[in-house]
């Protein structure tokens, strides 16, 4: 007996799938390399909402068959799970500690960080990456970077998070080696916040 189809958007993914998950792997891993840095988008693909292009294109790259992905409500409500699973082949977690990445359109009402896979002392590398769709990598709260990967001093004032935010990753980055590393989409633009990032408000 044949399963049933899944009802998949008919909507691209990256128009170029090789060269252009190169060029966004690359932007996503300099995003990360120099935290605070906004790095441009290079391939934003229409997705279904309320995914963004930027989001998007991030979730094409880093999804696999082997990557558990996890969504906020406002994910589900419409066709971005059928779009990626078609796309990128990856299971959905039912909760945000089974998920390797978690794509999340609403911040203001993200679980807390401490929710999600924080991973263990002997293998720090499978806690969750997080994606949080801003409305913008500026206007938001001005907070000061330090850490690998920051010449002295960075500032970042990602707009639309929690208010409680930044006081939850000064929780996180002292649970290093562990705890959550941290992807913004910006509406043209990633920037990133590894667990190693300290930040003064």
């Amino acid at each position: 007996m044949m399963a049933a189809p899944i009802n998949v958007p008919l909507l691209p993914g990256l128009p170029d799938p090789v060269l252009d998950s190169q060029r966004v792997f690359r932007a996503g891993l300099d995003s990360l390399a120099r935290p605070g840095r906004v790095v441009p988008a290079p391939v934003v693909p229409d997705g279904p909402r309320p995914l963004t292009g930027v989001a998007g294109a991030l979730a094409l790259t880093l999804l696999d068959f082997e990557t558990p992905l996890w969504l906020d409500m406002a994910m589900t409500a419409g066709g971005v799970a059928d779009y990626l699973k078609f796309h990128c082949g990856m299971p959905l977690a039912t909760a945000p500690a089974d998920a390797q990445f978690a794509l999340i359109a609403e911040p203001v009402v993200m679980p807390a960080l401490e929710v999600f896979n924080q991973g263990i002392a002997e293998y720090p590398e499978r806690s969750t990456t997080l994606i949080l769709q801003v409305p913008s990598l500026t206007g938001g709260t001005a907070v000061t970077l330090s850490g690998p990967g920051i010449r002295e001093r960075a500032s970042l004032a990602v707009a639309g998070l929690p208010a409680n935010f930044w006081q939850q990753w000064v929780d996180n980055r002292a649970l290093f080696p562990c705890g959550v590393d941290i992807i913004f989409a910006g509406p043209d633009a990633y920037a990133a916040l590894p667990r190693t990032t300290r930040v003064e408000v």
